[in-house]
């Protein structure tokens, strides 16, 4: 049995493909909040992977998954996401998130291009690790506005 105290391993496969100043994945990486991987062979087996173009939304039935394995955020350009998981096969269980808005300054207001650490909070709130997703959140300005402007659908998820 898990708590809410306990925390789900977060990863971030990064591709290093965005303005290392205004990535969130690296922010996420200096305070310590995520492990970064540089390498396809480093993703730990099994894990969930946020990926937009999965069949299978994230919901709590993935939560034992997400907890005994890691959760796994690809961090890359919007523009290359299709090309990326259209031909890189990470093995675990790929998942999608529902519609939600993104807050961060880069796609302030345009629904489901999320960043990295708004994809990450998302998945950690559906899953039940709320306290998780704010920790997360909370290193950047916007970030409690994005819970609140995606609430409802989170809720729902």
């Amino acid at each position: 049995m898990m708590h809410e105290s306990q925390k789900i391993k977060l990863y971030v496969l990064m591709l290093e493909e965005c303005d290392p100043d205004k990535c969130t994945a690296n922010k996420l990486v200096r305070f310590g909040l995520v492990k970064p991987l540089r390498r396809l062979k480093e993703v730990p087996r099994g894990c969930i992977v946020l990926n937009p173009l999965a069949e299978d939304y994230l919901s709590i039935k993935d939560r034992e998954i997400a907890f005994q394995r890691g959760l796994l955020a690809v961090d890359c350009s919007w523009k290359s996401v299709q090309n990326f998981f259209n031909n890189v096969s990470i093995k675990g269980h790929h998942r999608r998130l529902p519609r939600l808005i993104a807050v961060n300054p880069i796609n302030f207001g345009n629904p489901h291009i999320l960043s990295t650490v708004e994809a990450l909070a998302a998945s950690l709130y559906i899953l039940g690790f709320k306290d998780q997703a704010e920790e997360l959140l909370s290193i950047f300005k916007w970030g409690s506005h994005f819970l609140k402007v995606n609430e409802k659908l989170l809720e729902r998820s």
